[in-house]
């Protein structure tokens, strides 16, 4: 048992089931014994790697993508280059090496990292020193009087949800109750969900839909100031246009695990719906969604990768040629993974998405 779970166990028995989110909220930022606030996750001895982990490639090329929307909106100075739960700092740190070379891109950025782990914070400061920079725990505290240039690689995927099931008399709420001393998944009595009144539409009795309520002040604050000040936003992670089914999972290890299993030794993550994030940043005009590896092929992935394998030889070829096949191959990261872009609503979409 892990130490969070007898505290859950409580909390359940004081005040009754918890709703998904709030489960999640807890395992994931409980201040002692919460996955985020007590460790740094990432890299083989974590728990699983993003795509700035695997390659340098990732990071440089979004770089270069944000600095040509920069350029493309007459290179406004000075402006916010911000991201979204930053990691170990390894896509800030690509992609300001990439853009050092942007005439007046580095002397115009105020660099601002969302992030609350104070582990990850500790990997952060390591990893971009020379730079100047501001933490911020919500992104709510960022300027907003500044064109905003953000990246959010693998963020919302982390946001809590909250799980329905369609039932002929209305939407079940998936919640966590308890049975002799252990987590259990259940659900509340169906109800009227005004926000999934549009979703009777497209779902029969037994389908599930995830609503994830942190994300929509996230992206209407990101959407209200690109469009009023400039600015550009790419947000790349799991999940598809539409929600639709049940995405909860865990993982430990580099392996999945029940979501129940461990609270507050796994990470627990749901897949995103890009549908409802671009609705929600409303007025900023939002592109399509392409897979990963799509937009990593119109950034010029292949002419990097062969730039980069020239004088590796043996088991250093073989992991760089590794490592684009990760991000890019549909069976891999390539489709799994998709991007998505907001732009101001009389400027042009980020390059790779037009």
């Amino acid at each position: 048992m892990s130490k969070l779970e007898p505290l859950l166990l409580t909390q359940i028995a004081a005040t009754g089931p918890l709703t998904l989110d709030r489960f999640m909220a807890e395992c994931l930022l409980h201040p002692e014994h919460g996955y985020y606030t007590t460790r740094d996750p990432l890299g083989r001895a974590g728990d699983f790697i993003t795509s700035p982990e695997i390659s340098q490639m990732f990071g440089e090329l979004l770089g270069l993508c944000i600095a040509q929307a920069w350029v493309d909106q007459g290179a406004p100075s000075p402006f916010i280059l911000a991201e979204l739960g930053p990691g170990r700092g390894s896509l800030m740190a690509d992609l300001l090496r990439a853009t050092r070379m942007v005439p007046g891109f580095h002397d115009a950025a105020q660099i601002h990292l969302v992030e609350a782990s104070v582990p990850l914070r500790a990997a952060q400061k390591a990893a971009l020193a020379g730079h100047s920079m501001t933490w911020a725990d919500d992104i709510q505290t960022l300027p907003d009087d500044l064109p905003l240039f953000l990246i959010a690689n693998e963020f919302f995927d982390a946001l809590p949800i909250r799980q329905f099931t369609c039932h002929i008399q209305g939407w079940c709420e998936t919640i966590i109750g308890a049975v002799e001393g252990k987590l259990t998944l259940g659900y509340a009595a169906p109800v009227d969900i005004p926000v999934l009144t549009h979703r009777l539409e497209d779902t029969k009795p037994g389908e599930v839909v995830e609503l994830r309520p942190e994300a929509t002040p996230i992206m209407a604050r990101i959407g209200t100031q690109i469009a009023a000040q400039g600015g550009a936003a790419l947000i790349i992670d799991y999940g598809n246009w539409r929600s639709k089914g049940d995405t909860l999972q865990a993982m430990q290890a580099h392996a999945f695990v029940p979501p129940l299993a461990t609270p507050g030794l796994a990470d627990i993550t749901a897949h995103v719906d890009f549908e409802a994030l671009a609705q929600a940043a409303s007025p900023a005009s939002a592109t399509r969604l392409t897979d990963q590896g799509a937009l990593l092929a119109r950034l010029g992935i292949g002419a990097r990768a062969e730039k980069l394998s020239r004088g590796l030889a043996g088991e250093a070829l073989k992991n760089h040629l590794s490592a684009t096949q990760r991000l890019t191959r549909a069976e891999e990261m390539g489709s799994l993974f998709k991007a998505l872009a907001l732009y101001p609503p009389h400027s042009p979409a980020p390059p790779g998405f037009d």
